[in-house]
C-alpha cells in the first residue's frame, strides 16, 4: 500500500507534463509531480482527452481507474499503481504512479504462467469486471512484482469480462481469496465509498459479482455471449 507521504506528493505536488504516449487511444500524458525536493514520475489522463465509447458514459474513465485503485488498495492486492484524481494542466483527470518495468521479461511468455501475482490480477479483474485486460497492460518490475494498468473500461453493470488471464478458469477459490471477497462485500458502502465514482447500478452490480464468486467459490469462466479475450490481445 502507498504511504501517506507518497500520496501527498501526488495529491499536492506540482504536476508538469513532459510528453505524450502516442499509442494510447485516450490522451495519456507522461508527467512528473514535485513537492519540495521530492519528485515522482507519473501518467496523467485528463478527462477532456477521453475518447467517447459506445458502452460507457463519456467522461467517466478516470473515475473508474480510481475506483479500481481503491479496491486493489482495500484488498491489499497491490495490482494497481498509486492512483489519484486531481486537477492538472489540461483539467481534472487521473494521475497514476509510473512503473519502471523489467525490460528483460517477455510479456508474451509471462501472461500465461501460473504465478500468484497474475492469479491475484485475474481475480481482481473478475471483481471489477475488466473488459480490456491485454498482455501489454501487465507491468512486471525488476523485484518480481506485477502491476496492471489501464482500468478505465471497468465496473460496467453488464458482465463484460475480457482478459488474457484465463489459466485458472473454473478453479476453486482459495480460502484467503474468499476472505478478501467477503471483507470487500461487507465494506462497500460502509468503509469503502464508491458512489462518488460509480453509479448506483454499477455499485450494485459489483456487489452481485462478488456474491456470485462467493456462492460458486470458483474463479469465473468465460461468458459464452461475450468475447473472452480483448482484441488485439496485446
Amino acid at each position: 500500500m502507498a504511504t501517506d507521504a507518497k500520496k501527498s506528493i501526488f495529491t499536492d505536488g506540482t504536476l508538469t507534463v513532459t510528453a505524450r504516449l502516442v499509442d494510447a487511444s485516450n490522451a495519456t500524458l507522461y508527467a512528473s509531480v514535485s513537492l519540495g525536493s521530492l519528485e515522482e514520475t507519473c501518467i496523467y489522463k485528463p478527462v477532456a482527452g477521453e475518447r467517447p465509447l459506445w458502452d460507457f458514459p463519456h467522461g467517466t474513465l478516470a473515475n473508474r481507474e480510481y475506483a479500481a485503485f481503491l479496491i486493489s488498495d482495500f484488498l491489499q492486492l497491490d495490482v494497481v499503481p498509486l492512483t489519484i484524481l486531481r486537477d492538472g494542466p489540461f483539467g481534472p483527470g487521473m494521475v497514476q504512479q509510473w512503473i519502471d518495468i523489467d525490460e528483460s521479461i517477455d510479456l508474451a511468455t509471462l501472461f500465461s504462467q501460473d504465478l500468484p501475482g497474475l492469479r491475484s490480477m485475474a481475480l481482481f479483474d473478475a471483481i471489477i469486471n475488466n473488459t480490456d485486460r491485454k498482455i501489454g497492460h501487465l507491468l512486471p518490475t525488476p523485484d518480481g512484482h506485477i502491476y496492471g494498468c489501464d482500468h478505465g473500461v471497468t465496473f460496467h453493470e453488464e458482465d463484460k469480462l475480457r482478459t488474457v488471464l484465463w489459466q485458472w478458469a473454473g478453479d476453486a477459490l482459495l480460502v484467503n481469496e474468499c476472505e478478501k471477497l467477503t471483507a470487500l462485500r461487507d465494506a462497500i458502502g460502509i468503509t469503502l465509498d464508491l458512489e462518488p465514482y460509480l453509479t448506483d447500478r454499477e455499485v450494485q452490480a459489483l456487489i452481485m459479482r462478488i456474491e456470485r464468486l462467493l456462492d460458486s467459490k470458483k474463479m469465473p469462466l468465460p461468458n459464452p455471449e461475450w468475447p473472452a479475450i480483448p482484441w488485439p490481445a496485446f
